[in-house]
């Protein structure tokens, strides 16, 4: 199987390596991702309190999102014995290392966002139709 699960002939090792890097990129680089691995960096986080921090995101989405990072390791998930249960989702050592390059990453897009805009604007007059 390939990495969207169709059948083809099996991985040679490099394919397979590449397949893993590219479902954790795009795993981690996903819109939901990022804005829920970033709210629970800061700390055990309640799902309301991700429902309310991270802008459009539906119910459904946001526990499709919390299940896989909880799956790959990134997060995990602890309820309390209470009434109604209290759940927390709370990042992995993996994830907060990852928190470090997204802040980053985050840096870079804010310090260059100005040059790329410019650079849009050019290109789409160079490239417009007459």
């Amino acid at each position: 199987m390939d990495c969207d699960g169709e059948a083809v002939a099996p991985f040679t090792p490099g394919q397979a390596k590449a397949c893993t890097v590219r479902e954790v990129l795009d795993r981690v680089g996903g819109k939901w991702s990022i804005g829920v691995l970033v709210a629970a960096s800061h700390g055990p986080v309640r799902f309301t309190e991700l429902e309310r921090e991270i802008e459009g995101i539906s119910r459904r989405m946001l526990t499709l999102t919390l299940r896989n990072l909880e799956r790959d390791g990134l997060l995990v998930r602890r309820v309390h014995p209470t009434v109604p249960p209290k759940v927390e989702y709370t990042a992995t050592p993996i994830a907060l290392e990852l928190y470090e390059y997204l802040v980053g990453l985050t840096n870079w897009a804010e310090r260059h966002r100005g040059a790329i805009s410019t650079a849009r604007i050019a290109y789409d007059r160079e490239h417009s139709p007459v």
